[in-house]
């Protein structure tokens, strides 16, 4: 009987130690605030894509430039690779959500109102899912207790 007690007390400490090393990045307040921002910059800019995609040519370059500049903050972020993930998803050029949108809105030139209606509920709903994932996190203090 003694050794299954010994072998929890010697896993135990292994455990804590496991436990206790961060698998995913705490909170950050910067992140949160990029990826709520660029929500409503990709959104309102898609209303836009019934005009001309000529027309707005230099707003899809500076929400791209910010996008790409959130990536690259989050990849600086140790154990953060789901979020990354998440931002890849999003933005791809050859995908469904943000970055493929932009590409149809430039190879066609402008985008019908119920196209563009429908995914701006698909994007908002993903720029949603990486906002709760990072508000979600461990707040850094609460690693410290």
């Amino acid at each position: 009987m003694k050794t299954p007690q010994l072998s929890l007390k010697l896993l135990l400490p292994l455990f804590l130690l496991f436990s206790c090393s961060p698998t995913i990045s705490t909170f950050d307040q910067t992140a949160y605030m990029q990826v709520t921002s660029l929500k409503v910059d990709a959104l309102n800019l898609m209303d836009k894509a019934t005009e001309s995609y000529t027309a707005h040519e230099s707003e899809v370059k500076t929400i791209q430039l910010a996008i790409d500049k959130a990536i690259e903050y989050d990849k600086h972020r140790p154990h953060n690779e789901i979020t990354i993930n998440m931002w890849t998803i999003l933005n791809n050029p050859e995908g469904h959500l943000f970055g493929g949108f932009l590409v149809k809105w430039k190879k066609e030139g402008k985008c019908n109102e119920v196209y563009i209606v429908d995914k701006k509920k698909q994007i908002g709903n993903s720029f949603d899912q990486i906002a709760e994932l990072e508000s979600k996190k461990t707040k850094p203090s609460e690693v410290t207790k």
